[in-house]
């Protein structure tokens, strides 16, 4: 898998990706996904178990994912989740793009592809900050453009692009030292 310059437009800081990926790495029942969510990703994504099932059942009826249901003894029945062929390739389509260069995009869906690439293979995930860091570099010099262009008496517009523009060279300082984060970590033989 090699990381690309595209971006995916739609849906893509949707939570459906976290569950995706997350169903990656082996089947699980709702639980199981809420609880290792909440435990790896708990700062990033906030889901309730509802908000869990009710993005399962959307994700089956798309055929990304396949459940059985499975007795218990003395229990109420449950669901073990799998992911499906075309699941994989979502997921994988979703993991090959870098984020769009806004904060909120960085925040959520980055860090999340950088826990999946990281699971993956730590290589991938070193590919995976220098494609966000060229995608965040574009953005911050269509924004400066953007800001050049505007006439001085727009103050609340050249504001607002003073703000996305300090956001985008702070994002980019944190990349460099999740790059750094993540050689030390790869140097020393242990887990950022």
């Amino acid at each position: 898998m090699s990381i690309s310059a595209k971006t995916l437009n739609t849906g893509s800081l949707s939570p459906e990706f976290v569950l995706l990926g997350l169903l990656s790495q082996g089947p699980a029942h709702g639980y199981e996904l809420h609880q290792k969510l909440t435990t790896e990703l708990g700062q990033v994504w906030r889901l309730s178990q509802s908000q869990i099932y009710n993005i399962l059942n959307r994700l089956e009826g798309k055929e990304y994912i396949k459940g059985t249901r499975q007795e218990q003894e003395k229990l109420p029945a449950r669901r073990l989740f799998q992911l499906t062929h075309a699941g994989r390739e979502r997921f994988e389509s979703w993991l090959d793009s870098p984020s769009r260069s806004s904060a909120r995009a960085i925040r959520v869906e980055f860090i999340t592809r950088l826990y999946f690439a990281f699971a993956l293979d730590p290589g991938l995930a070193s590919q995976l900050i220098e494609a966000q860091i060229s995608e965040t570099r574009d953005g911050l010099q269509r924004l400066q453009a953007l800001q050049g262009g505007l006439p001085s008496g727009q103050l609340f517009n050249r504001m607002g692009l003073d703000l996305r523009i300090r956001q985008l060279k702070s994002i980019l300082e944190w990349l460099a030292s999740c790059q750094e984060t993540l050689s030390s970590s790869l140097q020393s033989g242990s887990t950022p």
